[in-house]
């Protein structure tokens, strides 16, 4: 049984005709991970969308009525706006929706499920019967999809000093980054986060079960959309001496059978001339997972590709919500 099953709309606002669909509330709606999850959500008809006035936007009364009525709530808000959001749909008790929350606020949080289905073998099942559920991050999608697998099967020591490279379309930086270069005043490329504070730290290092922090430098290049992570690996000094064939296989064991989740075959770095470029998944919800490695020199690099608007942000969202709204994968995801 679906929650559309068990939960109907109710009230003033409810239409006169009771939907058997399970309906989805996204609260921020206009800002790039909002539109991007309406529009995958306009290509499925087994939901019903609702939605909130402009002038009602921040409204508590408002938005706790609406969301009385909904099965579940998508989050599309800065951190703060999230954190008291979430705190009003814990003052609904029985009433309160399911919530899928795309800040950075809660996903390190100890009572949240993160909402990477790949993450492990029963993390799905987990998403299915969660009540919060944080979207991952994009960068994160990608570091933690390469180092998770590699680390559960004892390849990677838990304490390895790990780098983490990674380039972005600059959709992914927010309002004033994604100004600043549609009116050509921001570089070709830069390198940021070099305090080595980055937000996503945390969740890398949580998920991939990292004793150590890692070291991450993320860029921004100039074109929309589309992201690569990438970390290199001297093979010698890892305690197991692995070749690029066993990080392949581990790999390839941790997602046979994945439906977005593809590892790529070992002899990429020759078919590909030794280059990878970051768009050629964009507007679909794949992550594709390399190993280029070397026997010669003993070195390794791994390397995660997705549409940080993708399997990054707005893809993963509706995945996420689709397993907790007990839902089949649909079209406008892969």
């Amino acid at each position: 049984m679906t929650v559309a099953d068990t939960k109907q709309p109710k009230g003033p606002s409810s239409s006169k005709e009771v939907s058997t669909k399970p309906s989805v509330f996204v609260d921020g709606a206009a800002g790039t991970t909002g539109l991007g999850i309406r529009e995958r959500l306009d290509q499925q008809g087994d939901v019903t969308i609702r939605s909130i006035a402009d002038d009602k936007r921040k409204d508590a009364g408002a938005k706790r009525a609406l969301m009385e009525e909904v099965d579940i709530v998508i989050l599309c808000l800065p951190d703060d706006a999230a954190k008291e959001t979430v705190a009003l749909i814990d003052s609904m008790g029985t009433s309160a929706p399911k919530v899928l929350d795309a800040s950075t606020a809660f996903r390190v949080a100890p009572d949240w499920t993160y909402g990477f289905p790949e993450l492990a073998p029963d993390q799905a099942d987990k998403i299915r019967t969660a009540r919060k559920v944080s979207n991952p991050g994009c960068y994160p999608t990608g570091g933690i999809a390469l180092l998770r697998p590699l680390v559960d099967a004892s390849l990677v020591p838990s304490d390895y000093p790990i780098s983490i490279n990674a380039v972005s379309g600059y959709s992914g930086g927010g309002k004033s980054m994604i100004e600043s270069f549609e009116n050509g005043t921001a570089p070709a490329f830069e390198l940021y986060g070099l305090g080595l504070e980055h937000k996503h730290l945390a969740e890398t290092q949580l998920y991939s079960k990292l004793s150590r922090r890692p070291i991450f430098v993320p860029s921004v290049g100039n074109y929309r959309q589309g992201m690569l992570v990438s970390v290199p690996l001297h093979l010698d000094t890892l305690p197991a001496k692995p070749d690029g064939a066993d990080l392949h296989a581990a790999l390839a064991k941790r997602y046979a059978g994945s439906t977005y989740v593809s590892v790529m075959p070992l002899d990429n770095a020759a078919t590909k001339g030794g280059r990878i470029e970051p768009e050629a998944l964009n507007e679909t919800n794949m992550l594709e997972l390399y190993v280029f490695a070397s026997a010669r020199h003993r070195q390794a690099v791994l390397v995660a590709r997705l549409d940080n608007l993708g399997k990054g942000a707005s893809g993963a969202a509706v995945q996420n919500m689709r397993l907790m709204l007990g839902l089949p994968d649909a079209a406008g995801l892969a």
